[in-house]
């Protein structure tokens, strides 16, 4: 929520604006309601009583004589309701004019637009699909896969593929449910779904007197869920002529709306270089920051010049690409749960690594903030800039070592693994990158067997100065400890020699050298090992030898049968629950349905049984775990 008001207070404050931040009750403590200049709470924390509550927000502008808003991205960034509503009293909006965001925020209109300005657009239906058998039918005619999405959509929203009737019936029933809740219009349409593409949008800034640039476009292809993950600025697949002729269909759509701001037109590429519009979003992108960071531009500074009248002050042959630049979203996400289901808490600890440089974090939270079921799980954009690809790579590298986020789970490992893994590296990637790489789900890091050395000499190093530290051994000048250390349930007799701060492990045989200045109060620990410097976070469990030889009398908790019990994997509230006890159930058939964070997920059967008992019913909020369904 406030990562973007945070980013537009940023470049106000520059050009000399005064702010004002509208809030939910649960976010008047927000980063972004003490940046601004006032604050103005607009109502409870659900979206629709509070970012969404279009009174209330103009009350906020009357109260505070406000003359423009800037509407960020998500909530009320597309619509032309609000746009229009600002228009007749007269308030600036800070974005495109409201004929732009109907005909681009339509995605069967904007289709038959791009169609108009001799834009390349996917073969599909061009209308609103009526029901679930039409569907079928259009789907059958335009062939299996078929991409079912909301009319009014974005943000991977209301959108499902279909690879047979049965999903196809499936699809249209979730899409227009998460359509609805999301953007109160359950309108569909489809297309035929482009198998293993790239995602590739153009950034285009206009004016109001008729001129248009394209600022080079950014590869957002790490995707989950139609949701992009890792984006890069240029792109590694295009030549300079795709990306001319992509750029300049891009400003052709935007001059066919006369369209005024910053927009991005999206475009799917296939492995040949053909691209096909995909939409235009008629706002400020999440990840315009590496546009900002190739071009030299700020985008919000020139949004606010375009909606004050002023012409642009460059021509196309102004803008260059200088260097390159990546950005990980950085989410409160579990990504071990099919890479990334959300997770909340409170940020007990929170360090952002900006002392590296060419690192900028965009973010709208600090140590201490919450993370609720209410709003997107984004923490931040965390974005590298280099004179090259590698350099901007290695910096992302040592910038996810140097973030420490404590409190709630994030998806830092996922983002860290993305990075390094050699089929990213070299470039060869698509939107099915995730699912492809990790087709059993991601797992974490793997470690080799030298490093398994490095981390169990370090966790022993570590805790021999902890307890150096806290005098335990004083009385024992010996420079020689025995160790038990415990690694992914193997065990490990580990020998230990200090030498002032350096310190010599031997494991199986084999010597590690480590050494540090060994600060301990420090959430980051700066090491050599084996004269490779390593940027360390660490949490420690070191058994005394009498503990270890006690602790496999411990029982072992037994793995609950998860075939018959369905419990939460996500904390979120109950939109539907299909079943009762008494019930049949076939495997594979929906028990409920959770939403989370805007998201609707499906719960299924794992088996086919008879229900024992439900333990939740529409409407009720349940956290990460509980107990939903039992069967026989």
């Amino acid at each position: 929520i406030g990562e973007i008001a945070c980013r537009v207070i940023k470049t106000c404050k520059k050009m000399g604006i005064k702010t004002v931040a509208v809030h939910s009750d649960v976010d008047s403590s927000a980063v972004h309601v003490k940046v601004a200049d006032e604050a103005v709470c607009v109502g409870p924390a659900p979206t629709s009583k509070s970012y969404l509550n279009m009174d209330a927000i103009m009350n906020a502008i009357k109260q505070t004589g406000a003359q423009a808003v800037h509407p960020g991205y998500g909530f009320l960034s597309e619509n032309k309701e609000f746009a229009k509503r600002l228009a007749a009293e007269g308030v600036t909006f800070i974005g495109p004019d409201t004929h732009a965001i109907q005909a681009m925020g339509d995605k069967i209109e904007s289709k038959l637009i791009a169609k108009a300005a001799k834009v390349n657009t996917i073969p599909g239906f061009d209308g609103v699909v009526k029901d679930a058998e039409e569907a079928v039918k259009i789907a059958g005619e335009i062939g299996y896969p078929v991409m079912i999405k909301a009319s009014a959509g974005g943000g991977g929203k209301g959108m499902r593929i279909a690879w047979n009737d049965e999903e196809t019936r499936e699809g249209f029933r979730f899409s227009s449910q998460e359509a609805l809740s999301s953007f109160g219009d359950d309108r569909l349409l489809i297309e035929k779904f482009i198998d293993n593409p790239r995602h590739i949008e153009i950034q285009v800034l206009a004016d109001k007197h008729g001129d248009a640039l394209w600022l080079n476009e950014r590869e957002c292809s790490i995707q989950r869920r139609n949701q992009k993950v890792v984006e890069e600025a240029p792109s590694t697949f295009l030549d300079p002529d795709t990306r001319r002729a992509m750029g300049e269909q891009a400003v052709s759509l935007a001059n066919a709306v006369k369209y005024s701001s910053a927009g991005t037109v999206e475009f799917l590429v296939d492995s040949k270089k053909n691209f096909y519009f995909l939409e235009m979003n008629t706002r400020l992108q999440v990840e315009h920051p590496i546009t900002e960071c190739i071009t030299g531009l700020d985008l919000v500074q020139q949004m606010i010049r375009i909606a004050k009248g002023y012409k642009l002050q460059h021509k196309q042959s102004d803008i260059p690409i200088n260097g390159w630049a990546v950005e990980s979203r950085v989410y409160a996400e579990d990504p071990y749960k099919s890479f990334g289901l959300p997770s909340i808490g409170r940020l007990s600890q929170y360090q952002e690594p900006l002392d590296l440089p060419n690192v900028r974090v965009d973010s709208g939270i600090q140590e201490g903030s919450d993370i609720s079921i209410y709003y997107d799980p984004m923490i931040s954009k965390l974005v590298t800039y280099g004179k090259t690809r590698e350099e901007a790579l290695k910096k992302m590298e040592d910038a996810l070592d140097n973030y420490v986020i404590r409190g709630v789970t994030h998806n830092i490992p996922l983002l860290r693994e993305i990075i390094v893994h050699p089929r990213f590296v070299s470039g060869d990637i698509s939107t099915k990158f995730l699912p492809e790489v990790y087709p059993d789900g991601f797992k974490g890091h793997m470690l080799t067997a030298g490093e398994r050395r490095e981390l169990l000499a370090t966790a022993a190093a570590l805790y021999v100065a902890a307890q150096l530290r806290s005098q335990k051994f004083l009385g024992d000048l010996s420079r020689q400890w025995e160790l038990c250390v415990e690694l992914d349930k193997g065990v490990h007799m580990l020998g230990v020699s200090r030498s002032g701060n350096n310190y010599t492990v031997e494991i199986d045989g084999e010597k590690v050298e480590v050494s540090g200045e060994w600060n301990l109060a420090s959430a980051l620990l700066p090491i050599t090992i084996n004269g490779k410097h390593r940027t360390l976070q660490f949490k420690l469990r070191v058994l005394s030898n009498l503990a270890a030889s006690l602790s496999k009398h411990m029982p072992e908790k037994v793995p609950e049968d998860t075939s018959s019990i369905l419990r939460s994997p996500m904390p979120g509230s109950v939109v539907a629950v299909s079943v009762k006890p008494g019930d049949n159930v076939a495997e594979g058939q929906e028990i409920c349905v959770i939403e989370a964070m805007k998201m609707q997920n499906s719960m299924t059967a794992a088996k086919t049984a008879k229900v024992k008992s439900v333990h939740c019913k529409a409407g009720d909020t349940v956290g990460e775990g509980d107990l939903l369904v039992e069967l026989e």
